[in-house]
C-alpha cells in the first residue's frame, strides 16, 4: 500500500475560494483505494461553516518551536468519502473572516507555520507518507523544510515530494531578511539556486527547486510557463526542471455537475434528450433574470471572476458591437469594479438583452451552465479552467481563447470535417474574439444540425476526476517506484 499525503490551504467541502479546493477535495477520493492510502492535511480555519466544524474530532495537541515562540499545534480529524482529513488548529494564524488575508507578510508567516506543522504532526498521527503532494505557494516550504530540518531523523528520510502549480501568478514573495527570520532557515538557502528570486525570498520557488516532481493543471500550461510571457519570472527554473514537469488536466465532479440530477436546475436533461429538454431551462432563466422570452435568440453565458486575467478587457472593447447582434448575454460574477460597472451599464443600455448578476451564487451558476447555448471564456491565461469543462457537460458550447487548459480541453470546430467541441481563437485580440463569436452565431442560426452535433461530441467526452486520477497515479508510481 503506497501512502500519499495531500497538503493544501483549502479543499471542498470544508473550505473553498477557488479551483484549488475542487482538486484537493475531488482527487483523493478518486485515487484507487486498493493500492493507495491517501490522506489530506488542511488548516482549521475559524471561518469554516459550523456544519463542517461539527464533523471534526479533536485528536491531540503539542507545542512547536516557530518564529522564536512556542506555538500551539492542535490536530483534529474527520473522514469524508473514505478519505481521512487532518486539520491543524492555531487560532492566532487561522482566525480571519476568510481563509486568506490582505497582509502579505502575515500570509507568508501563516503558511510557513502550516508547512512546518504539517510535517511535525506526522509521527504524532502515526502516518509516514511515501510521497507528500503539495499544492501552490502556501505549501512551498514543505519540500524545503523536509530537505533542511527533517532529514536528520529516520522517520522523514526518503519521503518524496511533488509540487502542483495551480496558478503560477501567486508565489509568496517577501524580503529575504524577514522570511529568513520567520522560517528559521539558514541564510545558505536564500541564494539564486534556492529560494532567492529577484532579491526577494520566494516560497513557491523553494518548493519547485526541492520537489522531486512538478505538475501543473494542463499540458499546454506546462509548456507555456517555460516562456517569459507566462512564466511569471520563473520560466528559467521551469525550463531547467522540464524533465520533472508534467501537465495533468483537472477534472470535474460528475456527481455534482450532472444535468440529469442537478438539484439547482429547473429541468433535467441528458445527452439523448437535450434537443427537447434543455430549452426549458433557457426559458426559465430568461424569465427569472429579465431577458426577453425568445427561444431562438442565441444565449451566451459568462460565469467568472471579472478580472483582466479572464479577458474582460476584450469583452469591454467590443461589447457595443456584440449587442448589435441577435444574441443575449447572461453574466454572473464579481471582480474588478470597472468590469462590474461595464456589465451593469450594458444591462441598463440593452434591457432584455443583457443580464448582469454582479454577485456569486453556486445555484445560479448551475442554471447558467444548463440554460445557455454558448459559454464565453476569452482568458489571457488559464492554467486549467473548470467552467469550460462544466459547460461541455451541460451541452453549452464553449467559445474560448487557445491558452492553457482551454486549448487542451476544447477542440475547435471544423466545418469541413465536422469535428470539434467548441470555438476558439488564438490571438489576444478583441475583434478576433468577436469574429469567433460571430462564426459561432452563424453555425447556431444557419446550421442547427451541425450545432447539435458539436453538443453531442462535447457531452460525450469524459472530463471526470477518474481520468485525471489515473495520470496522478502514474506519477506517484514513477516517484515511489
Amino acid at each position: 500500500m503506497k501512502k500519499i499525503l495531500f497538503v493544501a490551504s483549502e479543499g471542498v467541502p470544508f473550505i473553498k475560494t477557488g479551483g484549488l479546493a475542487d482538486v484537493v477535495g475531488s482527487l483523493p477520493k478518486c485515487i484507487d483505494k486498493e493500492y493507495y492510502d491517501v490522506r489530506v492535511i488542511l488548516p482549521k480555519y475559524v471561518c469554516m461553516s459550523q456544519e463542517m466544524k461539527d464533523r471534526l474530532n479533536y485528536r491531540t495537541h503539542f507545542y512547536m518551536d516557530f518564529h522564536w515562540q512556542n506555538q500551539y499545534v492542535g490536530i483534529l480529524e474527520a473522514e469524508m468519502d473514505g478519505v481521512k482529513y487532518y486539520f491543524i488548529d492555531n487560532e492566532y494564524y487561522f482566525n480571519g473572516f476568510k481563509p486568506y488575508g490582505d497582509n502579505a507578510l502575515f500570509e507568508i508567516e501563516k503558511f510557513a507555520f502550516f508547512s512546518k506543522a504539517a510535517l511535525s504532526i506526522l509521527p504524532v498521527i502515526d502516518f509516514r507518507p511515501d510521497l507528500i503532494h503539495c499544492h501552490d505557494w502556501q505549501t512551498g516550504l514543505i519540500p524545503v523544510y523536509l530537505h533542511e530540518r527533517f532529514q536528520g531523523s529516520d522517520f522523514y528520510r526518503g519521503i518524496k515530494t511533488a509540487m502542483t502549480i495551480h496558478n503560477l501568478k501567486f508565489q509568496g514573495k517577501w524580503s529575504i531578511k524577514e522570511v529568513q527570520d520567520i522560517t528559521g532557515l539558514p541564510m545558505s538557502f536564500f541564494t539564486p539556486d534556492k529560494l532567492e528570486a529577484y532579491k526577494d525570498a520566494n516560497l513557491l520557488k523553494g518548493g519547485l527547486v526541492y520537489a522531486d516532481a512538478i505538475t501543473t493543471v494542463s499540458d499546454t500550461y506546462a509548456e507555456e510557463i517555460k516562456t517569459p510571457f507566462y512564466g511569471e519570472g520563473l520560466d528559467g527554473l521551469m525550463r531547467a526542471r522540464s524533465g520533472d514537469l508534467r501537465g495533468i488536466v483537472n477534472g470535474i465532479d460528475y456527481d455534482e455537475y450532472n444535468p440529469e440530477t442537478d438539484k439547482f436546475i429547473t429541468h433535467h436533461f441528458n445527452a439523448v434528450n437535450f434537443r427537447k429538454e434543455k430549452i426549458k431551462n433557457k426559458r426559465a432563466l430568461q424569465a427569472d433574470f429579465g431577458l426577453d422570452q425568445d427561444d431562438k435568440a442565441m444565449l451566451i453565458g459568462v460565469v467568472s471572476r471579472l478580472t483582466d486575467q479572464k479577458g474582460f478587457d476584450l469583452v469591454a472593447y467590443v461589447m457595443d458591437e456584440l449587442c448589435q447582434d441577435n444574441v443575449q448575454l447572461m453574466v454572473l460574477g464579481t471582480g474588478e469594479e470597472q468590469y462590474e460597472n461595464m456589465f451593469r451599464h450594458f444591462a441598463w443600455k440593452y434591457p432584455g438583452k443583457v443580464s448582469a448578476q454582479i454577485y456569486y451564487s453556486e445555484a445560479v451558476s448551475h442554471r447558467v451552465y444548463a440554460s445557455c447555448d454558448a459559454f464565453l471564456m476569452p482568458s489571457l491565461f488559464e492554467p486549467c479552467g473548470l467552467s469550460q469543462l462544466i459547460a461541455l457537460r451541460y451541452g453549452t458550447v464553449p467559445i474560448v481563447r487557445e491558452t492553457g487548459g482551454l486549448k487542451d480541453t476544447v477542440q475547435a470546430y471544423n466545418e469541413f470535417e465536422s469535428t470539434g467541441t467548441g470555438f476558439s481563437f488564438m490571438n489576444y485580440n478583441a475583434h478576433e474574439m468577436l469574429g469567433t463569436v460571430r462564426y459561432a452565431e452563424r453555425i447556431y442560426y444557419d446550421k442547427k444540425r451541425e450545432w447539435n452535433k458539436i453538443i453531442d461530441r462535447g457531452m460525450a467526452i469524459d472530463y471526470s476526476w477518474q481520468v485525471s486520477a489515473k495520470k496522478y497515479q502514474e506519477m506517484y508510481d514513477w516517484l515511489i517506484g
